[in-house]
C-alpha cells in the first residue's frame, strides 16, 4: 500500500516479541497468570487486524464523528460509578463476556485527542485565542479528567492534561498565554507542595476520613520517603532494587531474582520494565528506550511531511500520550514519580491499552496515507 510505514510496523513486531517474552518471564511461576503471554498473543493479533483495517479508512471520515465519540466516552466514564469493577483500589473497569476487562479511561485518551483536534480544525484564526480556543478546550479536557480522577486513576487523568497542553502548543497558542499558564502551574505546584508538607498530618487525616489514604502513600513514597510507611514504599524500593541489580548486562532471561521470586508486584503489567531492567540490564533497558525513540521519531517525521494541520494535531497528541506513559511508567519504577496504574506502551500486559495504542498507530498511518485525499473524493468515487 502506498505510504505504508514499514519501519513503524517493524517496531511494533519487535515490541510484540519483547512483550510476550517479558510477560512469560514474569508469570511462568504464577499459576493464575501463567497463560497471560498466550492472551497477549491474541491481543496483538487483534491489534494488528484493527490496525490494518484502519489503513483502508480515511481518518478524516472518522474524525467527523469525534463529538459523538466524546459523549459516548463520557457516558462510559459515568457508567463506571454504577456498573464498574474495582481493581487496585480504582473503579475503572467493565467486565466483558469471556472475563475480559475493558478500561474506558484508556479509550478516552484517544477520543480526547481526536475531539481536541477536530475542535482546532474548525477555527478560522491562526493563533489559539483564550476565550474561543483555550477555555473551551480546557472544559473539554477537564470533564473526563475529573471523572477519571474520581475513580481514582491518577496516572491516566494526568495524561489528559499532558495531551491538552501539547495539542494547545501544536495549535499555536499565544506565547503570552503560554507564559501565564506556566507561571500559574509553577505557583500552584509550589504552593501545593509547600502546603502538603507543612500540613501533612491534617491532609492525612482528611484523606483517611474519605477512605483515600492510599493516595498519600503513593505520594509520600516519592516526596517524603522517610515518613512513608514500609507498605507505601515497598513497591518502589523493590523495583529500584531489582532494576539496579541488573547492572550492565542483567541477570539473564528467566534468571531475575526479584522477578522470579515475585518480590515486585505486577511485573506482568505496570511493573514490566523491572523484568527488562533486572534480566537484561542497562543494555536491555537502553535498547527498549531506543525503540521508543525510533517510534516517536517516525511519528514526528510523518507530522513534518504532511499538509493537513489537523493530522499534525492528532499525531502530536498521540506522541504526547506515548511519551507521558513511558516517562511515568519508568519514572515510578526508578523512584522519581509516584506509583500509578499506568502501563508501558506495547509491552505491559493489557488488552485495552494495547488495542488503543494499535488504533492510535492506525490513525498515524492513515494520516500519512490519506493526507492528499479528501473524504468527498472517496464518497464520490
Amino acid at each position: 500500500m502506498k505510504g505504508l510505514d514499514a519501519i513503524i510496523l517493524l517496531l511494533l513486531l519487535i515490541f510484540m516479541i519483547i512483550s510476550i517474552f517479558c510477560i512469560y518471564s514474569a508469570t511462568r511461576t504464577v499459576p493464575d497468570f501463567s497463560q497471560s503471554y498466550v492472551k497477549m498473543m491474541y491481543f496483538y493479533g487483534l491489534g494488528f487486524v484493527v490496525l490494518f483495517m484502519m489503513l483502508f479508512v480515511n481518518y478524516k471520515l472518522l474524525l467527523r464523528f469525534s463529538p459523538l465519540y466524546y459523549f459516548i466516552g463520557l457516558g462510559l466514564l459515568v457508567l463506571l460509578f454504577f456498573k464498574g469493577d474495582t481493581l487496585n483500589n480504582a473503579q475503572g473497569w467493565f467486565t466483558l463476556p469471556g472475563g475480559l476487562k475493558f478500561q474506558p479511561a484508556e479509550l478516552c485518551k484517544l477520543i480526547l485527542i481526536l475531539f481536541l483536534s477536530y475542535f482546532l480544525s474548525k477555527r478560522e484564526v491562526e493563533t489559539l485565542s483564550l476565550v474561543k480556543g483555550i477555555l473551551p478546550m480546557g472544559v473539554i479536557t477537564f470533564v473526563p479528567f475529573l471523572l477519571v480522577l474520581m475513580q481514582p486513576d491518577l496516572g491516566n487523568s494526568i495524561g489528559y492534561l499532558v495531551i491538552f497542553i501539547v495539542i494547545c502548543w501544536f495549535g499555536h497558542i499565544n506565547y503570552k498565554h503560554a507564559l501565564i499558564g506556566l507561571v500559574i502551574i509553577i505557583i500552584v505546584s509550589g504552593s501545593s507542595l509547600y502546603s502538603y508538607i507543612k500540613y501533612h498530618e491534617e491532609v492525612k487525616q482528611f484523606m483517611a476520613s474519605k477512605h483515600k489514604a492510599y493516595w498519600l502513600d503513593r505520594i509520600d513514597a516519592v516526596l517524603l520517603p522517610d515518613q512513608a510507611s514500609e507498605k507505601a514504599t515497598y513497591h518502589m524500593k523493590q523495583s529500584v532494587k531489582a532494576i539496579g541489580s541488573g547492572s550492565l548486562e542483567g541477570d539473564g532471561y528467566l534468571h531475575g531474582t526479584s522477578v522470579q521470586s515475585g518480590q515486585v508486584p505486577y511485573t506482568y503489567s505496570d511493573s514490566i520494565f523491572v523484568v527488562v531492567g533486572e534480566e537484561f540490564g542497562f543494555i536491555g533497558a537502553s535498547a527498549l528506550l531506543i525503540l521508543y525513540f525510533l517510534l516517536i521519531y517516525r511519528m514526528i517525521t510523518i507530522a513534518l511531511n504532511i499538509r493537513s494541520q489537523t493530522g499534525i494535531y492528532i499525531i502530536g497528541g498521540i506522541t504526547a500520550m506515548f511519551l507521558f506513559q513511558v516517562f511515568e511508567n519508568i519514572g515510578m519504577l526508578i523512584g522519581i514519580m509516584p506509583i500509578t496504574g499506568i502501563t508501558l506502551p506495547f509491552i505491559s500486559y493489557g488488552g485495552t491499552s494495547l488495542l488503543i495504542n494499535m488504533i492510535s498507530i492506525g490513525f498515524v498511518l492513515s494520516i500519512k496515507i490519506y493526507d492528499d485525499i479528501d473524504v468527498e473524493d472517496i464518497i464520490i468515487h
